[in-house]
């Protein structure tokens, strides 16, 4: 009984230790809308190439990522909103994913220097001079604490963006929705969740073949009571050039957005939102 116990108490902190796992509703369900108790990554997306990650810092999951290993860029980063918090912008060189290298390397994002061989990822190089900015999926702007703001600033949560777009329209559509997820959401006790997701374009950042562009950036919410019943949806989509507008639509237009766009169905909140 009393190993059961131990056993018991450790399995929370082994599930946060986890980085590159199988399967993102046993290793960190906590970052996924659960419409009717059911846990919902967005669905669509098979392939040894998409990589399910726990993005981890000082051994503390942050927010989860599905990445692309092929076109090396995140398919989509999932996140609950807490609330806006004053978080620092992280200075310098982002992060990797060092277990997408090498699968006995630590369960934290590490510098690239931890790694020998950078393969299945992007690195910072790939933006030097490209004239595209590292858009964040997963922003900065919504972290819920410091460590979670810089956990934000790695290359496994980030795509290439244009650089007007991100800064003015994207950064607007981040801000909006902050308002509409605090005002409707989390001010009458609803629980919020979201995705932000890319869709691969044709072209590569200084066309080395590396690093797909996407051809849009977009973003969906999923606004639960304590019942997980959802209250309270929407989504966004953009084309990813400057000065680009953004459409504001409901889950199930996004989702027949994005079988155009993707060629296949894509679920978001399993249908449930």
């Amino acid at each position: 009984m009393k190993l059961l116990s131990v056993v018991l108490l450790l399995l929370p902190l082994s599930l946060c230790l986890a980085r590159v796992v199988d399967d993102f509703t046993v290793s960190c369900p906590q970052f996924f809308a659960t419409p009717y108790h059911v846990v919902s990554p967005p669905t669509g997306f098979t392939g040894t190439q998409y990589k399910q990650i726990c993005q981890t810092r000082n051994d503390q999951a942050e927010f989860a990522t599905l990445y692309d290993t092929t076109y090396r860029i995140p398919v989509y980063s999932a996140y609950r909103f807490t609330g806006l918090m004053k978080c620092k912008r992280r200075m310098g060189n982002w992060y990797i994913e060092a277990q997408l290298e090498n699968g006995t390397l630590g369960p934290n994002m590490a510098t690239e220097s931890a790694v020998r061989n950078i393969v299945n990822q992007a690195e910072n190089g790939d933006y030097k001079y490209s004239g595209y900015d590292r858009g964040h999926l997963a922003p900065v702007f919504h972290a819920t604490s410091q460590n979670c703001a810089d956990a934000t600033f790695t290359l496994t949560n980030a795509a290439p963006q244009a650089a007007m777009f991100n800064r003015n329209t994207w950064m607007r559509t981040e801000k909006s929705m902050n308002d509409i997820l605090t005002k409707s959401c989390l001010n009458v006790g609803l629980s919020a969740f979201v995705v932000t997701g890319v869709v691969p374009g044709t072209g590569t950042l200084k066309n080395e073949g590396r690093v797909r562009i996407p051809s849009h950036f977009w973003m969906a919410f999923c606004c639960l009571d304590n019942n997980n019943i959802s209250k309270h949806s929407g989504a966004y989509i953009g084309e990813n050039i400057n000065n680009a507008k953004v459409d504001n639509l409901e889950r199930q237009v996004l989702e027949n957005r994005l079988y155009n766009l993707y060629g296949r169905t894509v679920t978001l909140f399993g249908g449930r939102c």
